[in-house]
């Protein structure tokens, strides 16, 4: 109820955002949207597509009738490319650690018409299947009640309760809301990343079986 809007992802950029934002203190309805000639890339999807690509490179980089010489040839490459496959997978489970300090300082709240009010952060993320939204709500620390500050570390999602410092300030999370939806084009990569790595496996295993039948020697 406190966060509802309409965002728009096209690959790893999203293109538009319009994002309505109840204040829970005296219920101010605040709306923001993304500039017009702004795009917000997700490094998450970036990366997981490098990964994606550098694991067809080691496939393709290959004269059409090259032939393997061994089997740990063929064991060495695979390596490779699941490495490639994890990586990209988990680029896309694993969501960035980040401080409020560096999502304060981020290029994301400089995307916003109006501009975002300073007791306003906003961060994007992947998680999983699901395109995340988290909004948090600040207030300011005055000098009398900063003798217990203690700055939060990095997260990839802060409680009520942190501090951070910047810009000579200090402040305090006073509400988190957090919204997501699922995208199912992202759900479908990470099956086809499963199924990609199970095949890997397969192929191992059974050049693992005939190297073993190869070398077997009876007496």
């Amino acid at each position: 109820d406190q966060v509802k809007g309409v965002l728009t992802l096209q690959g790893d950029a999203l293109c538009q955002a319009d994002i309505n934002l109840k204040m829970p203190r005296n219920n101010q309805l605040l709306h923001f949207a993304f500039r017009e000639d702004k795009q917000w890339k997700l490094q998450q999807i970036q990366d997981a597509r490098n990964h994606v690509n550098q694991a067809i490179y080691l496939l393709m980089n290959r004269d059409v009738n090259y032939q393997f010489k061994t089997g740990s040839e063929v064991l060495k490459l695979m390596d490779a490319v699941m490495l490639q496959l994890t990586r990209a997978r988990n680029r896309l489970t694993t969501p960035a650690t980040l401080t409020l300090p560096e999502i304060a300082s981020g290029g994301l709240t400089k995307m916003f018409t109006p501009a975002l009010p300073p007791d306003i952060l906003v961060n994007f993320y992947i998680n999983l299947n699901k395109l995340c939204l988290t909004v948090y709500q600040l207030h300011v620390l005055q000098p009398s009640t900063t003798k217990n500050f203690k700055p939060a570390g990095g997260s990839v999602l802060h409680n009520p309760g942190a501090m951070f410092e910047f810009g000579n300030q200090r402040y305090e999370v006073s509400h988190v809301h957090k919204v997501e939806s699922v995208v199912p084009w992202l759900n479908d990569a990470l099956v086809f990343f499963t199924v990609s790595l199970q095949l890997c496996q397969q192929l191992k295993d059974k050049i693992s079986v005939f190297s073993s039948y190869w070398n077997y020697r009876p007496y």
